[in-house]
This record gives C-alpha cells, sequence and structure tokens, in this order.
C-alpha cells in the first residue's frame, strides 16, 4: 500500500525494486534468446506473437483511421513492432536504451526522437498519447516513470498501456508452452528467466496507474482480470498533483 504523511507521498515501499541476477548459464544465452523472442523466431514465440497482436491492436485503437500520428511517446518500444499498427508520422517518440533490439529497421524512419530514459525527455516535450505494450511488468521503478509520463501529458492526453496478465493462474498456464520449449533448446527452467524479467505483476501495475490517474477503464483478453491472458488499460485525467507530489518525495 501507499504510506502518505500530512497528503504528502513518501514511497510505495516495494519501489524501486531489485531484479534477480541472472545465474551465469541464462547470461549466456540471453541476448541472444530476448532476440529470438522478440522476432518470433521459434515456434512458441511465433505462436505468442500472434496472441500479442491483441495487445497492439488494443493500444492503437485510438489512432485506427487517422492519416497521420498524434503526439506519441512509446515507452519500451523495442523491435519497434507497434509500429506497423501506428498511423505514419514524424510525432512518434521512443524509450528504448537497447538499441540492437531497433538497428537496421526499416521502420526507423518513422521516428521523431529516441531516448534510452525518461529523464532525457525535455521537460517541455508534451505528448497527446504515451502508449506501452508489454513493457510496464519490466520497469523497476514503475511508479516514478508513470509520474514522469504525467509531466509530459497535454490537456485531454492518455496513456494505453497492455501487458501480460501476470500473477494469474491463466497467464501461469499460457506460458506453460514457452516453457517446455525453453527447457528443451536450454536445459533451463523458464521460471528464472521470468523472474528476472518480469518484476511486476497485473495487480501492482493496476494499483500504480489508479493512483496516478482518475480515469481507468481495463479490456482484457479473456473473460475477466483474474482469467484473461492480457489486459490493457486506458489512463485518463492524469492526477498532476499526486505526480509532482511523489517525484518531489522520492528525490
Amino acid at each position: 500500500m501507499i504510506k502518505s504523511t500530512d497528503s504528502t507521498i513518501k514511497t510505495f515501499p516495494k519501489y524501486p525494486k531489485v531484479r534477480p541476477l541472472l545465474p551465469e548459464a541464462y547470461q549466456k544465452i540471453y541476448s541472444s534468446h530476448y532476440k529470438k523472442n522478440r522476432d518470433g523466431a521459434t515456434q512458441a514465440t511465433s505462436i505468442s506473437m500472434k496472441l500479442e497482436s491483441w495487445l497492439h491492436k488494443k493500444v492503437a485503437e485510438d489512432v485506427v483511421g487517422l492519416q497521420e500520428n498524434l503526439p506519441t511517446l512509446e515507452i519500451g518500444a523495442g523491435t519497434l513492432n507497434q509500429l506497423q499498427y501506428e498511423p505514419a508520422g514524424k510525432l512518434y517518440d521512443i524509450i528504448e536504451p537497447f538499441k540492437s533490439l531497433f538497428n537496421g529497421s526499416s521502420l526507423l524512419n518513422q521516428i521523431h526522437t529516441i531516448y534510452d530514459d525518461i529523464s532525457e525527455i525535455p521537460s517541455e516535450k508534451k505528448y497527446d498519447r504515451i502508449i506501452s505494450v508489454a513493457t510496464f511488468e519490466h520497469i523497476l521503478d514503475l511508479p516514478k516513470v508513470v509520474a514522469k509520463s504525467i509531466l509530459h501529458m497535454n490537456p485531454g492526453a492518455v496513456m494505453r498501456t497492455s501487458i501480460p496478465n501476470e500473477g494469474t493462474i491463466m497467464w501461469k498456464m499460457g506460458t506453460m508452452v514457452t516453457g517446455f520449449e525453453f527447457k528443451k533448446m536450454y536445459g533451463l527452467a523458464y521460471e528464472t528467466l521470468m523472474r528476472h524479467e518480469h518484476v511486476n505483476d497485473a495487480f501492482e501495475i493496476d494499483e500504480i496507474l489508479n493512483y496516478f490517474f482518475e480515469e481507468n477503464k481495463t479490456s482484457v483478453f479473456g473473460l475477466s482480470k483474474g482469467l484473461a491472458f492480457y489486459r490493457f488499460i486506458a489512463s485518463k485525467k492524469p492526477r498532476i498533483d499526486r505526480a509532482r507530489e511523489y517525484l518531489n518525495a522520492i528525490k
């Protein structure tokens, strides 16, 4: 839970989190596996990518039919695979520190500015959309990133976030196929890699978004939040006062 004293936000107690270290055997295959995963280069990851199209389409629903994109910031752009769902235009900035994921991509000509970290964005830079696809589960200091994002939102802007439904039985069952393939390829347990990668579950992400936004509308790829494989959240009416208060408190 969030602690506060005299309306001054102290902290989300669990943040910033510490990423579990990977054993040496995992470190050796990490980079190559990550690229294969993002490219859908194996049978299981190819199936996953087809299912993940739901995540991309939900994030892009608000710009379907537009000739040019609205001023947009994507947090965690990876291999730039969201761009195939977005309108063309040069109003699209990204945050992605791992440049090896997109180096040489034919989609780079659609990007205006590339940032390694949200702290690099000039304070006067504002967006109509801040989007993220399967990234928030990876971020160690997610409350800070969400709070900083709010300060870059134009009036009426929306944060559009899609995530795996981490922390539920459906997600655990859904990753069993990927885990079996991973074990067959490397002789290693997939759960160890996931503990390193996914530091936030879907309920923790919900808690953060519900704190910093007045309005959060959730859609699921499944029956309910507890029985779904993916979630999408459209967050509106940012609580700018809470964002500033939180950022001031953690300085």
